[in-house]
């Protein structure tokens, strides 16, 4: 896959285009519209310097506990990536993570709409990033948005008797074997486990889109080194409240194959497609489980930053990630 060669672009914005609260400043930003607001509440906004069609992308911290990581993929991990992700524009110098902003530019209004033909294309790039050396990046200082699987299944078993309650009350069979698994990636000697890779780390639909063709990837302050079958889960299972879609058995395994088949031409994988599809299918059960006390809890609080309904729809969506990924174990 071709390159880009630099991330960034050279600004060309005033210096003083962001006041010192962190929010946009009204004299160079004549208009503004809220895209979304991060977990922390701060406001992503798409905004005009002038008449003119031409937009950007203004990027606060979303979460403080990724101060600075999005910038640091950008500049040490995307260069060597082909074109598809936004430039980075301009960026704050501040250390002071609440004024901690970004600039990108605007790729245009993105339709996070699920579809085979996306993810299928989705996944070529994704089998590319996934086969790149990780000992070019010393001393990684990132991390994910969620622990790794080893965790989650640590906390699940801690809390297998609440667990197995709240099964019970969704109607949700969950075979022994199941927790069998969780058991035995307990159990299982680190060298045994699936190699990490770099992975995106917060790959939901929300952070993909088709613009004139070709996949552009969003919101890069996740990535990390995890299993290959991290990027895979968040692409194929990964529930969100709001962005809903629904993945068929087929689907699920169209876009494994394709996914280890191109994973291929990359690097040398040496397990068979039943042993590939059965390692996706454990993770996938696990990190299931995991989310569905996570959205069970949102629900039981009525705290969350998502209405109900929303989340209701989100606990459909894992529930029936769990049964379909329980029958190819």
């Amino acid at each position: 896959m071709k390159k880009q060669g630099n991330a960034s672009g050279v600004s060309a914005f005033p210096a003083d285009i962001v006041l010192p609260d962190g929010s946009l400043n009204g004299k160079w930003a004549l208009r503004s519209e809220v895209l979304y607001r991060g977990m922390n509440g701060q406001a992503v906004e798409r905004f005009y310097m002038s008449a003119s069609p031409q937009s950007y992308i203004f990027k606060p911290l979303t979460n403080s506990g990724q101060w600075g990581q999005e910038k640091w993929v950008y500049e040490n991990v995307l260069p060597a990536f082909p074109p598809l992700y936004p430039k980075m524009l301009a960026e704050s110098a501040d250390p002071d993570t609440g004024r901690h902003w970004i600039i990108f530019e605007d790729i245009g209004n993105l339709h996070h709409m699920f579809s085979e033909a996306a993810a299928l294309k989705l996944v070529e790039s994704v089998a590319w990033w996934h086969a790149l050396p990780t000992d070019r990046w010393t001393e990684f200082p990132l991390k994910g948005p969620k622990p790794q699987v080893e965790e989650m299944a640590a906390e699940l078993l801690r809390n297998e008797p609440g667990m197995k309650q709240l099964l019970a009350k969704l109607s949700v069979a969950v075979p022994e074997a199941i927790w069998e698994l969780i058991r035995d990636i307990l159990e299982r000697e680190p060298s045994s486990t699936t190699p990490r890779v770099l992975c995106h780390g917060d790959l939901h639909l929300g952070n993909y889109a088709q613009v004139d063709g070709r996949i552009v990837v969003l919101d890069w302050e996740h990535a990390h080194l995890s299993s290959p079958y991290w990027d895979l889960y968040h692409i194929i299972d990964m529930s969100h409240p709001s962005f809903p879609k629904t993945v068929t058995s087929s689907v699920r395994t169209g876009i494994l194959l394709a996914y280890r088949e191109q994973s291929r031409s990359f690097a040398h994988r040496s397990e068979s497609e039943e042993e590939f599809i059965r390692g996706y299918a454990q993770f996938a059960c696990v990190f299931s489980l995991w989310m569905l006390s996570l959205i069970a809890g949102d629900l039981a609080r009525g705290a969350a930053k998502w209405p109900q309904e929303q989340l209701e729809r989100q606990l459909q969506e894992a529930m029936a990630s769990l049964n379909q990924c329980a029958e190819l174990l």
